[in-house]
């Protein structure tokens, strides 16, 4: 799933250098507050994973690098054991001690993010204005790492054109119309705002006015890279770095004149495309990397060049936000062992979570042993 992620990817703010070349093994006693979580919250997450990673060919790798890469079957025993497993907190801890080892990863930015629901028409009409666009399918994707080792986990996309691959158009070519009348709109929405913000999450609700939801999933980006506007408020003394949220964003926004308000949009020139997820039933939350449903609170996003997907983590912030999730995700603004997202629903006060987070929290991946 891409995101810009709120408060670090609005801002643009970096992850700290990390020296350490390689992750240090730990005794779970050294895990600060293990003792504290209610670990059974973690197991359906867990499972939630070793669903899909059972559908995976054996060696397929999950991500991590050095000790931490891991495959997909790697997790085999952990996932058969856990099945079964009851909902209690001993047998939890049991289960996780008897088949992970802990690491220490370092100390980051841990922030959040989460699925909004927006107001929109299947159709143009009224004040639904702003389109949300399916893939188009000219766009390719390129792992740039597959061509050269420096450019591991990164990535870029654009259109093939006279044997050569040029840049697809920008957010501002598209928000004037260069994909028009190409049948592409998914969805209609009345906030522009909104179906910016919507492309950071890279996931959302939209109730449409014939009261169905349609729940839209990731599906490319354009690939141009990500421009936080929360610091070109910042730079301009609009917002300070102490108040800057993606509240006050939206609430500058909300008030600026349109132009203006379009044209910082459009200083950022990544664009995300989207597909319907018709089969996703309203109470699981969207998809992520890994393909399984989001749980709330127990869902990370992770850099998965550091941490393979479906890995437990354990999230050691200030108290209480120190807990046991699993490594689900991945963002465009998350890089580095110990850089996170944490996934907090959807709605509102989901929103209103996601919107204020931003802690300092050390990480420890579990592996399987």
């Amino acid at each position: 799933m891409w995101r810009g992620f709120l408060l670090a990817g609005l801002l643009g703010l970096a992850g700290c250098a990390e020296p350490v070349s390689y992750p240090r093994q730990v005794e779970f006693s050294e895990l600060p507050g293990w003792t504290g979580d209610r670990l059974e919250a973690a197991l359906p997450a867990f499972r939630a994973s070793c669903a899909v990673l059972a559908r995976l060919p054996p060696d397929r790798v999950m991500g991590g690098e050095g000790e931490t890469a891991r495959k997909a079957g790697d997790f085999a025993r952990a996932c058969a054991a856990a099945a079964d497993l009851p909902a209690d907190g001993a047998a939890a801890r049991r289960f996780f001690e008897s088949h992970f080892l802990a690491y220490a990863v370092g100390e980051d930015v841990l922030t959040g993010y989460y699925e909004p629901e927006l107001r929109g028409s299947s159709t143009r009409t009224g004040p639904f204005q702003t389109p949300l666009h399916a893939r188009p399918p000219e766009l390719v994707e390129v792992d740039l790492g597959s061509f050269a080792q420096d450019l591991r986990g990164r990535r870029t996309a654009g259109v093939v054109r006279d044997g050569r691959l040029q840049p697809y158009p920008d957010r501002a070519a598209i928000a004037g119309g260069a994909l028009a009348g190409r049948g592409l709109e998914l969805a209609w929405v009345d906030d522009p705002a909104d179906a910016f913000f919507l492309q950071i999450q890279g996931s959302g609700r939209v109730r449409l006015t014939d009261g169905r939801v349609l729940r839209l999933g990731y599906a490319a980006q354009n690939g141009h890279p990500y421009y936080a506007i929360g610091r070109a408020l910042v730079e301009n003394g609009a917002l300070t770095r102490e108040t800057v949220s993606m509240q006050a964003i939206r609430a500058w926004l909300a008030a600026a004149p349109a132009a203006e308000a379009t044209a910082l949009m459009n200083r950022n020139p990544s664009y995300v495309f989207f597909r319907p997820l018709p089969d996703l039933p309203p109470e699981a939350g969207p998809l992520g990397a890994l393909g399984a449903p989001l749980t709330p609170g127990r869902s990370l996003a992770v850099d998965r060049t550091r941490t393979p997907l479906g890995a437990p983590v354990w999230v050691a912030a200030q108290a209480p936000l120190r807990r046991l999730v699993v490594a689900q995700d991945t963002g465009g603004a998350i890089r580095g062992s110990a850089r996170a997202d944490l996934f907090t629903g959807w709605g509102d006060a989901a929103g209103a979570e996601a919107g204020g987070m931003r802690d300092r929290a050390a990480l420890f991946v579990l592996l399987p042993r």
